[in-house]
């Protein structure tokens, strides 16, 4: 039994949208511009990070010479220029933030991309004012696995530790909301199916899961 959830943070790659595949479309063609290979082993060992992180990462493993601020520039123009035909919300995202409206349950988003990616991506859909509040890479000085983001985000919210719900799709942000002391919740994806969950509180089959309505304190999901 868990005590009452207030309110949920979601994470947001992978999870509410399929970024996930966009972000592999920009990888790929990032690589493929400097002669290298965008493999599913790099892609997940940056999966979920903060983008200096990520392309630091990328810029060693192929001993490139870019210094990240032009690689994160150049990626950020690359997956844009994808969203309008790539672009999607994740199974059962709809319904579950129309659940969530219906019920008052404040929500929040908590994601290692840039503010102007979050943004591209929400504003699309015209979701924006969907959220009581946003959270990216430029408003925390440590990226997940450091619960900093969470941490924050809890705070925003007004509320202990166990009352939020936050929401995560990979690794990383599962090790960074449970480390918050958040209930955590994990939606594995096509590009995580095979990470380590073991410090989610609950481990789901998808957004669409009763299990997870439940946990949030929703009286159904789509069956």
């Amino acid at each position: 039994m868990t005590s009452k959830i207030k309110a949920v943070a979601f994470d947001m790659d992978g999870l509410m949208f399929n970024t996930e595949d966009i972000y592999w479309l920009t990888g790929t063609e990032l690589m493929r511009r400097r002669g290298k290979d965008y493999t599913e082993e790099l892609c997940h060992t940056i999966m979920g990070t903060p983008p200096q992180h990520c392309f630091e990462t990328m810029i060693s493993w192929h001993g490139l010479s870019d210094n990240w601020e032009d690689m994160a520039v150049e990626s950020e123009a690359l997956f844009i220029g994808f969203l309008d035909e790539h672009l999607s919300p994740m199974d059962g995202l709809v319904d579950l933030l129309d659940a969530m409206e219906a019920a008052n349950l404040p929500k929040a988003i908590c994601t290692s991309s840039s503010r102007k990616v979050m943004c591209a991506i929400v504003n699309r859909l015209g979701w924006m004012d969907r959220f009581d509040f946003t959270m990216t890479s430029e408003d925390i000085t440590r990226g997940k696995p450091h619960p900093e983001i969470y941490l924050n985000a809890i705070k925003r919210f007004g509320l202990e530790p166990h009352q939020v719900a936050a929401i995560e799709d990979s690794q990383t942000g599962t090790r960074s909301a449970a480390a918050s002391g958040a209930y955590t919740i994990s939606v594995p994806g096509d590009h995580s199916r095979d990470h380590d969950f073991t410090e989610a509180a609950l481990v789901v089959d998808g957004l669409h899961d009763p299990r997870l309505y439940e946990a949030i304190g929703l009286t159904s999901g789509v069956k």
